[in-house]
C-alpha cells in the first residue's frame, strides 16, 4: 500500500501562484508515476501533469506554461508549482501514483479555488 499526504492547497486571486506537494510512504520502492489530476464542479477528473520516474513530464494543455510539475524521487515527493492561477483553474486537485505494476493510488485531494 502507498499513502499519499497533499498538501498546499487554498484560496488565491487570480494572476497569483500556489504551489502543491505531495509526499509518498508505504509501499513506496515501484513507484513509477507521481502526477496531478483536478475535479471541477460537475466535470470528469482530468490530468493536470504528470511525472514518470525517468523524467518525463507531460502537461494538460490548459495549464502548460503556467505550471510545472517535478519530482524528488529521494524524497518520494511530487510537487505542482501553478503560476499565473485562473478562476477555471478551480477545482480539487489529486495526488496520484502509478507503480511499475499497474497500481494506482490517490490522494484525498486539496481545494484549490481562484478568485477573479
Amino acid at each position: 500500500q502507498v499513502q499519499l499526504v497533499e498538501s498546499g492547497g487554498g484560496l488565491v486571486q487570480a494572476g497569483r501562484s500556489l504551489r502543491l506537494s505531495c509526499a509518498a510512504s508505504g509501499s513506496i520502492f515501484s513507484i513509477n508515476v507521481m502526477g496531478w489530476y483536478r475535479q471541477a464542479p460537475g466535470k470528469e477528473r482530468e490530468l493536470v501533469a504528470s511525472f514518470t520516474k525517468g523524467g518525463s513530464s507531460r502537461y494538460a494543455d490548459s495549464v502548460k506554461g503556467r505550471f510545472t510539475i517535478s519530482r524528488d524521487n529521494a524524497k518520494n515527493t511530487v510537487y505542482l508549482q501553478m503560476n499565473s492561477l485562473k478562476p477555471e483553474d478551480t477545482a480539487v486537485y489529486y495526488c496520484n501514483v502509478v507503480s511499475t505494476y499497474g497500481s494506482s493510488w490517490w490522494g484525498q485531494g486539496t481545494q484549490v479555488t481562484v478568485s477573479s
